[in-house]
């Protein structure tokens, strides 16, 4: 057994099935190598569970995750000892949420969100934030056209790097909301301006909705992932630079995503004290599954286009299309 931390433990995978969780956390990596007997199921404990080692040992889908590059150890353990009560929720919740349709996986997203909405965890963040660095800005926009059977929906807020503001989130999903209610519209593009994706939700707005349960009655109206889940299988989504939180996490609901090869992926919720609440564990764990949507949660690491590819958070590598094609694949 080694110490990485005073706070972090490596274990024989032996003590994970003798009944009881072996320690409490706030973190356990597992090695993979210690024993060749593996148990049907395990009892983890409540707090993030990872293996070091082989993939492919038997004992590892039951984990939280096994590290896998880019990730490292030592980069994960930074990033949760720093916020242990979020990351325990963040992986409590991805466990559930492969046993739930993605409707009420929102449902039980929103409420944990709710919860570390009000944790001091997030709340010294929002504390610690320079105020100028969150400088107020012009409304942002979708530029919503039809044509034919097709609806794009182009994110149009390039001075923020299409930050999604609270204007864009009721907007996109008023725009996905007929997307899916109307029969004769086949496909939905997403595209976005300037050079980069989207850099998430507009930072400057944390902590205007003081209430949790008002928070979460808000996402239960006016989440646009709520109505990208209706029109899932006829979503498609662009994305070039930039694609930070929840950017990815609307993307990530997409039947196709496509990408140019500058592109990169990010997930920085957790050293904020809170999770993707804007549909990205719903939405991750469906694309890449719960083990790597945790990896990508837990750590903070970005990923590159190439590595994307590889994990399957995209589809294709693509020239940049104009905004009304889709471009050709060149991976």
């Amino acid at each position: 057994m080694q110490t990485m931390q005073l706070s972090a433990m490596t274990i024989d995978a032996r003590l994970l099935w003798q009944g009881e969780p072996p320690w409490a956390g706030p973190l356990l990596f597992i090695d993979l190598e210690s024993s060749e007997d593996t148990p049907e199921t395990v009892l983890l404990p409540p707090c993030p569970t990872i293996g070091l080692g082989d993939a492919s040992h038997p004992l590892a889908a039951q984990l939280d995750g096994v590290i896998e590059p880019p990730m490292t150890a030592e980069g994960l353990a930074r990033q949760v000892l720093a916020n242990p009560h979020a990351a325990a929720v963040i992986v409590q919740l991805l466990r559930v949420l492969p046993l739930l349709p993605m409707a009420e996986g929102l449902t039980v997203e929103s409420l944990a969100y709710g919860l570390l909405q009000g944790s001091r965890e997030h709340q010294t963040w929002l504390a610690g934030r320079i105020p100028s660095s969150h400088p107020q800005r012009s409304a942002g926009k979708i530029l919503v056209s039809r044509e034919g059977d097709r609806i794009i929906a182009t994110l149009d807020h390039p001075d923020s790097g299409n930050a999604i503001d609270r204007h864009m989130r009721d907007q996109l999903h008023e725009a996905l909301t007929l997307a899916a209610l109307d029969p004769d519209i086949r496909q939905v593009s997403i595209r976005a301006t300037g050079r980069t994706f989207s850099l998430g939700a507009e930072l400057g707005e944390f902590g205007t909705t003081i209430d949790p349960a008002t928070a979460h009655s808000i996402r239960s109206c006016t989440l646009p992932a709520r109505a990208a889940v209706r029109c899932s299988k006829k979503l498609e989504v662009h994305v070039q630079g930039g694609c930070v939180g929840s950017g990815l996490e609307l993307a990530a609901f997409a039947q196709r995503i496509t990408a140019t090869r500058d592109a990169w992926f990010h997930l920085p919720e957790l050293s904020m004290g809170i999770l993707p609440g804007a549909g990205g564990c719903v939405s991750l764990t469906r694309r890449v599954g719960r083990q790597r949507a945790a990896q990508m949660i837990l750590s903070g690491k970005r990923l590159n286009a190439r590595q994307a590819l590889d994990w399957g958070l995209i589809d294709a590598l693509v020239d940049e299309p104009p905004a009304n094609e889709r471009g050709a694949d060149i991976v």
